[in-house]
């Protein structure tokens, strides 16, 4: 029998559940699970604040295991095979796309090239229900369906250094790209959680002259210093109005040249887009209100909204990672690693923001 963690439903204490080893249809992938994180999305389930969740679920939706079992070839003969191509291995540490299903025929598909937006779109440890068998990440073992995208980790990059980085990468990856980093931009961002950590260290490699980082706690601003952040400001010991005049007396009066927001809180959009200069570049990547003609039209922003990834940014952001391995030390980020009978605590743990990165690894207690 195989154990993994099960979330009921909102506010209810997870459970340790007990699953069969799956047989695999042709195609599939079973991997014996190494690491899954925790992160910003697992305590919006336990929180209830997403819609369509099936609950009971397995959470965990970014992770990496190991390959245990290969399903067979389909009947052409061909076998499951990584994003670029290469035919998968039992053996092979490996990651994946947690977006499952997307149709590839649909107008968004097709015509919009906005798969994000595919109404077929599942996600592996959020929208698949846990009666469907081991389709999350805090488990002991992990059943890709066929289709799944996989992506083989190269020898260089250790696997607790990409979860690190988690889904926090290739979101900031997507931002950071749709932000249109230049080289001498000054960056503000936003926020000193995963993926606003991430695009501290995305945009530095982008070119940009200076990076703000705009957050906390203390932990987690650290964090961004270490990962080469030109400076910090703690938003619990300033006001909106000391934080734009930082800002402004760090760039000659403008304002940021380009600002990434991807905290959610209902204030931050507005007050981003007044850190940022005139005919400056604002990306969103969380939800809030703001006033059009004050903070939009007025300043002649250029606005790109961010929602969710697709398999060009893991994959890109595996290359970076592996790539910079030696410069930044991805691994610095993690704070502390759960087993599965540890898991509530490490719910807990991330919900009141006590730790940075937290990794639920099978096995023994960690400490």
């Amino acid at each position: 029998m195989i154990s993994a963690v099960v979330m009921t439903g909102p506010f209810r204490p997870l459970e340790m559940r007990s699953f069969e080893r799956p047989e695999l249809e042709p195609g599939a992938v079973l991997l014996k699970t190494l690491g899954s994180e925790v992160c910003g999305t697992d305590t919006h389930l336990w929180q209830g604040q997403l819609a369509g969740v099936p609950y009971p679920i397995i959470p965990g939706h970014v992770s990496v295991g190991q390959i245990a079992a290969l399903g067979p070839a389909h009947a052409a003969g061909d076998a499951a095979r990584d994003i670029p191509g290469t035919p998968l291995e039992v053996g092979q540490i490996v990651t994946f796309l947690d977006v499952y299903g997307t149709c590839g025929r649909c107008w968004y598909c097709t015509v919009g090239h906005a798969t994000t937006r595919c109404r077929s779109r599942r996600v592996y440890g959020v929208t698949l229900s846990a009666d469907d068998g081991l389709l999350g990440g805090w488990s002991e073992y992990i059943y890709l369906r066929p289709g799944v995208q996989v992506i083989a980790l190269p020898p260089k990059l250790d696997w607790r250094s990409f979860l690190a980085g988690g889904c926090g990468m290739p979101t900031a990856l997507h931002a950071v790209t749709l932000g249109k980093v230049a080289f001498g931009d000054t960056v503000v961002v936003q926020g000193a959680g995963p993926v606003r950590l991430s695009a501290a260290v995305l945009a530095q490699l982008r070119g940009a002259g200076a990076v703000i980082v705009i957050g906390g706690p203390h932990n987690r601003l650290a964090a961004a210093t270490r990962l080469g952040a030109d400076a910090v400001i703690d938003i619990a010991s300033t006001t909106p109005r000391e934080r734009l005049a930082a800002v402004r007396a760090a760039t000659g009066g403008r304002g940021a040249d380009v600002t990434i927001e991807a905290t959610g809180a209902p204030g931050a959009v507005p007050e981003g887009m007044r850190l940022t200069r005139d005919a400056g570049q604002y990306t969103d990547a969380g939800v809030a209100t703001f006033s059009p003609h004050l903070d939009l039209n007025h300043k002649h922003l250029e606005i790109r909204g961010c929602w969710g990834t697709d398999a060009g940014h893991l994959y890109r952001a595996v290359q970076v990672m592996t790539r910079y391995a030696s410069q930044f030390p991805w691994t610095d980020l993690i704070s502390k690693e759960y087993s599965l009978d540890q898991a509530q605590a490490a719910l807990e743990d991330v919900t009141a923001q006590r730790v940075v990165k937290a990794l639920i690894v099978p096995g023994p207690k960690y400490t």
